[in-house]
This record gives structure tokens, sequence and C-alpha cells, in this order.
């Protein structure tokens, strides 16, 4: 990376200047047509997932996986987690084949070693330990202990599932901008509920169906607060992005980087100390953020934790893109949820008694239970229309059977079968028909 991108010797950028470029940079809008997912998984050995993999072997993975040819990005995140990042893809088809083409390679290889891409939103048996040792996760690690451990154990003992929509189109109606905004954070909590699969933390219960996703309710505000809801969205993710704590002012290679404390963004525009930021600084800053739904031109939604089963995270992403793609299935979802506007209340998620219960109770909860039966149906009804492969539909029609109609999800199975290894629940794969599974 140049040293102007690392030290801010571009030109200093203003207040004013800042939330203009945040406004833009954000939130781009059109017809809703582009999909991405990212998965993140964390890395466990084959035949003893309840056992520490030892650090060269880690290594040793993270060397083959990126030696294959895939079409996804392949990061390693701090505690030596694996995640796929997808090329946006103009069909949920079309991303569905790339992807598990790309998974089917890195599982290969990582078999070829002894180890396994393990689906829980968080490590159950491990505690928390940084495998990377770089600037970036020396500062992170700095910032968020100072709130406690959930910092570090969100870094390096969790996994989810990002799935990428279009922001939307300006104006009203089922596409617009703002309606989709607001759908994201309520139907969030409906996503978190019904995947929710992280019910245990170094081997003990946690009270929590999504222990994940409560880390992210424990973790600085300012860096996992989504905006106030009912405010224009990017007025209010300008605003929130302006006023939440400066991670760290990065130096030239070498340096240390400095890790201020109570620094907002806004104030560092101001006094210019320990130095000017510039559009470099403040583009780096977006990546510190956290929010249950991060606008990066699109929308990202953060809140699904990691999915059992080979396959298991092709249905959280076909129910997510059918029920914002789809525009009669929007509209049924938005309806579905609008009701749940009274649950969160004024506090902006993950940090409201909506977002609290879906983590918790996942769907036990009756509200949260009621709108995803009516969700997930509007989606077995939209994938044909989105021209989703027969395969998908059939797994997501098994999920809803198992998880959804029950008031279910993913950790209940892992509760009521106990930590043992080699006999925990999955989620049944594809058939097994010779072919790409997901054809």
């Amino acid at each position: 990376m140049p040293t102007a991108q690392l030290t801010g010797e571009g030109p200093p950028i203003t207040e004013t200047e800042a939330a203009d470029l945040l406004r833009c940079i954000c939130f781009k809008t059109g017809p809703p047509r582009m999909l991405g997912v990212e998965l993140e998984w964390l890395v466990h050995d084959a035949g003893a997932p309840q056992l520490p993999v030892a650090r060269d072997r880690l290594a040793a993975a993270h060397e083959a996986a990126r030696k294959l040819p895939l079409r996804s990005g392949l990061t390693v995140e701090p505690g030596g987690q694996l995640e796929l990042s997808s090329l946006p893809a103009a069909s949920l088809t079309q991303l569905l084949d790339s992807v598990s083409a790309d998974l089917a390679a890195v599982r290969g290889a990582l078999g070829d070693l002894g180890l396994a891409l393990a689906g829980f939103g968080q490590d159950p048996w491990q505690p928390p330990r940084r495998f990377l040792r770089e600037p970036r996760y020396d500062a992170m690690e700095t910032a968020l202990d100072r709130a406690g451990p959930a910092g570090r154990t969100m870094m390096c003992s969790s996994a989810s599932i990002q799935v990428c929509v279009d922001a939307g189109h300006e104006g009203p109606g089922p596409q617009g901008l703002a309606r989709r905004w607001t759908l994201a954070h309520l139907l969030g909590a409906v996503l978190a509920a019904s995947f929710a699969n992280s019910p245990y933390a170094q081997g003990s219960r946690t009270g929590w169906r999504s222990h994940r996703q409560a880390l992210w309710g424990d973790i600085e505000a300012g860096r996992t607060l989504a905006p106030p809801a009912g405010a224009e969205p990017r007025t209010a993710w300008a605003e929130r992005a302006l006023d939440a704590p400066v991670l760290c002012v990065r130096a030239e290679e070498g340096k240390p980087w400095e890790v201020p404390e109570g620094l907002t963004f806004r104030e560092w525009t101001r006094s210019r100390a320990p130095r000017a930021p510039d559009r470099a600084d403040l583009e780096y800053h977006l990546t510190t953020l956290f929010p249950p739904v991060r606008p990066q031109g699109h929308l990202e939604l953060r809140m699904i934790d990691a999915q059992p089963g080979a396959d298991g995270w092709a249905v959280p992403l076909a129910v997510t893109a059918a029920l914002f793609d789809d525009p009669q299935a929007t509209e049924t979802a938005w309806h579905a949820v609008s009701s749940l506007a009274h649950r969160a209340g004024s506090g902006p998620a993950p940090r409201n008694p909506l977002w609290e219960s879906a983590a918790r109770d996942g769907l036990a909860d009756p509200e949260l239970h009621a709108a995803a039966v009516t969700c997930f149906a509007a989606a077995q009804d939209a994938l044909p229309r989105l021209g989703a492969p027969q395969a998908v539909r059939d797994a997501v029609d098994t999920y809803v059977r198992r998880y959804v109609e029950r008031g279910r999800c993913p950790a209940d199975d892992l509760l009521d079968a106990g930590l043992d290894p080699t006999g925990g629940p999955v989620l049944p794969s594809f058939p097994d028909s010779g072919e790409d599974p997901l054809r």
C-alpha cells in the first residue's frame, strides 16, 4: 500500500468533506440486481474438532488454500478463520455455482491436511487465541479490550455468513433505499433468530442461542451500533461514522500504530492530531465499524451465524436474496416485520429488546417465530421466480420443516445433543447426483 495511504500524506480531509463523502460512497442506488456473500469458517481438526489446531497446521492450511485458483477472494481472520468473499453476481444461481465450487476446492485442500471447515457461529470449545500478528489486529485488540473480552472473542473465535444486497433505488416503494434500510434492521433480527448457531463457549452453555450476536452487543457501542431508527439513511450513517471512535492512527511500516482513546473521527478532522486525517484514513475507519447492517455502497447484513452442514450456508443466502430482491416477497416481509418495531423501541440494533431476544431465544420468541414463518414462506414462493436451483429450494423447504415451523434453530439441536464431537447434528447436504449439487 502506498505510503500516502498509510500515513496521512494525502490532502487533509475536513469534517464537511468527510460527511459529504460518506453520503456519496456508502449508499449507491439503482434497481436491485447484484448479490454477494462472505463466508467465514472456523478451521478444526477433521477427527478431533474439540482440540486446538497447532499454529503450523493452520499456517499450512492457509498456504494450501491461497494456492487454489479461486473466483472468490480468500482472507485469513485474526484467529485463523478462513473467509471466502464472492464477486458480485447477477443472479442467485450464478453466486451459488461460483461459491460452491470454491468451497469444494478449499475443503479438498484442507482435507488433505486432516483439517475441516467448521460451521459454528462461535468456536464451542476453544478460548480465543490470535493467529495473525499484524499492526491492524494489534491495534484492534488493544482498542476492543478496553470494553471487555467480547471484542477479542469476536476477532478470534467467531464465524458468520454475511449476505450483500444492493442498497435499492431512490424514492419510495418496496425496493427504495429507505425501505430496504429499515427492512434490513427489522428482518435482521428475524434472520439472527432463525439461524442462531452459537450456544456454547469454551465447552459451556452461554444462555444464548447466538452468543456470537450477543458479543456484538457487548463491544463498544460507537463501533457496533446501528444509527437511530427512522432517520434518513445517508445522513444517519454519516453522523454515526463521524461520531464513532477512531480505532487507530496508522503509521508507515516499522513504526507503531497509535490507538487513541475516546477520539472520534469528527474530532480528528478538527484537531488534526496526532496528524491530519485524509480520505484513505476515512475509508479505513469505515472498515473498523461493525454495525449489524453495514453500508458499503451495498448493504452488508452481518447478523447470521455460520451454519452446519456442507451446504447449510446456501439456505440463509437464498432466503435473504428472495426477501430483498423479489418485490412480492419484499412486500410480504415488510408487513411481517413492521409489527416488530415496537419491540425494538428507540434503541439501535443490536442493543435493543428485539435484537437481544433474537440472540438469546432464537425462534422460541413467539413474535419472532410468527414473523419468521411468514418471511420464510414468502421466500419459498419467490425462489422459483428467481430461478433458484431445485436443490436449493429443497434445502430451504427442509430448513422450514425442521426449524422454522417448529420454532427452533440450529442452536437448539446443539443444545439437545450436547458437545459430542463425533455425533453433533448437521443439516442434510444436497443430493449427490455426481454433478454440481447446486445446479
